[in-house]
């Protein structure tokens, strides 16, 4: 039996990040998305701030980290 390969290793979690992002973390993910659009001519610290915590904490409770 050969070990995974660092590739290998490494894909899964990228994948698993990249199918939360898009799929159970959808609708935090455009709102956090509206927010940046509707905002990015007038950039100010933390504008989307709420938004990204919200998405941010859907992704880490999909991925199982705290």
């Amino acid at each position: 039996m050969n070990p995974p390969s660092a590739t290998t290793t490494t894909q899964r979690p990228l994948a698993r990040l990249a199918f939360h992002s898009t799929a159970t973390c959808s609708a935090h993910a455009t709102g956090y998305g509206k927010c940046i659009l509707a905002t990015y001519t007038d950039v100010s610290k933390d504008a989307c701030k709420e938004e990204f915590a919200r998405f941010a904490k859907c992704l880490r409770d999909a991925m199982g980290r705290k």
